[in-house]
């Protein structure tokens, strides 16, 4: 199966009005992210609700990151970046990386590295190390494909995004997750 060239896609014109899609958008449940980068361009790092499998042949993930942004920079010059997938009690380290405090969001944890020097978050439900291997820009976010080099699997629930919250998992009983 070939490749798509999204380069010459022009963007759609807005079908909906904005306040409308983040309405919907509100509804999504997705998992709490604290995406990392280290290098020549220094160490920086940004809450990411937007974050997805690509691939497990070969093992790739993406991320969005609003592209002004200190953290979508340095991941172009740094090359690399960590998406450390936060865990339930980890809900002040995402509001750290959102910028919505003055204090430093490093020093709030203990980070490791792996194979990219990129930030690794001890005690993250896992960590996902990543070279950088493509990306484009589309609208107000930069869109990040990572191929993943390292990972590692912590302990714990994920933290879960959700209508402006934090939110928990919790399983379903086996009635209630069987569809007929």
């Amino acid at each position: 199966m070939g490749q798509i060239d999204i380069r010459g896609v022009e963007t759609a014109a807005q079908a909906v009005p904005r306040e409308r899609f983040i309405e919907g958008m509100r509804q999504a449940a997705t998992g709490v992210t604290v995406v990392t980068t280290d290098g020549p361009a220094g160490r920086q790092g940004a809450t990411v609700s937007a974050m997805c499998s690509v691939s497990a042949d070969p093992p790739s993930l993406l991320v969005c990151i609003y592209g002004p942004g200190r953290t979508a920079r340095a991941i172009v010059e740094n090359g690399a970046f960590c998406v450390n997938l936060l865990s339930e009690p980890q809900g002040l380290l995402a509001e750290l990386f959102a910028g919505r405090t003055e204090a430093e969001p490093f020093a709030a944890s203990s980070w490791t590295t792996l194979e990219t020097g990129a930030p690794a978050l001890d005690g993250a439900v896992a960590a996902f190390d990543c070279r950088l291997a493509n990306r484009f820009e589309h609208g107000s976010h930069g869109v990040f494909v990572g191929s993943v080099v390292a990972v590692t699997v912590g302990r714990g629930l994920p933290l879960v995004y959700a209508d402006r919250s934090f939110c928990r998992t919790q399983p379903l009983s086996a009635e209630a997750g069987t569809t007929r």
